[in-house]
């Protein structure tokens, strides 16, 4: 069963999220939390697989929250669940290290579909993702097929791994390798194909198709 820490401002939005959640059977909600700061400290305390992140909250917002998370290094996945549009915040979102993005308007449908597939590793964007992201190709190499052909198959492995939120030490398990040895994957990747910071990687991951839109 999933463990799910739920993180929004709202205990309306809170209670009708566990109500669905708990309904299922397959998810166990382990905690709330009403603001960036407390969903961070829950995560450190009952380590959750997944947290259900909203992002417009008072004093530490949903993307800094999601940063905060990623880099306690616990292997809890962020799935971020608001109402603004992913026009303005998807890339942020897993720039700061989440693993996936819905909108609550299709929370109702598609919440339980997302929780499994961040659960089972995989990445969940929004439908939409797709055509936002070929409008956004911005950087010159990456969505190129040179720039994909140029990388081996453990260096887009671990390209992948690594947008999709997955840490060093976490890529090491799925690649059966060591944490240094998937950082010199990365390293040579970003050196071949011109990436600099983890939104680059995540821009060129989404344009070249090493992730995407969950369907």
């Amino acid at each position: 069963m999933t463990r799910v820490l739920l993180v929004d401002d709202h205990a309306v939005v809170r209670a009708g999220l566990r109500a669905l959640l708990e309904a299922s059977g397959r998810v166990e909600v382990v905690g709330e939390a009403s603001s960036g700061e407390e969903g961070v400290r829950k995560t450190r305390s009952l380590e959750p697989d997944i947290v259900v992140m909203d992002l417009a909250m008072p004093g530490m917002d949903g993307v800094q929250a999601t940063r905060r998370i990623a880099a306690l290094d616990l292997g809890t996945k962020v799935l971020v669940l608001t109402i603004h549009d992913e026009d303005e915040f998807l890339l942020p979102a897993m720039e700061a290290g989440a693993a996936g993005f819905l909108n609550k308007s299709a929370a109702d449908t598609d919440l339980l579909g997302a929780l499994e597939a961040v659960a089972r590793g995989h990445s969940y964007l929004p439908r939409r993702a797709a055509a936002l992201i070929a409008r956004r190709k911005t950087v010159a190499t990456s969505g190129d097929s040179r720039g994909i052909e140029a990388l081996s198959e453990r260096e887009r492995t671990a390209i992948e791994l690594y947008a999709r939120g997955f840490s060093a030490r976490e890529a090491a398990r799925e690649m059966l390798v060591s944490p240094k040895t998937v950082e010199g994957y990365i390293a040579r990747a970003k050196s071949k194909v011109g990436l600099d910071s983890r939104r680059d990687i995540v821009r060129f991951a989404l344009d070249s198709g090493l992730l995407r839109p969950e369907e």
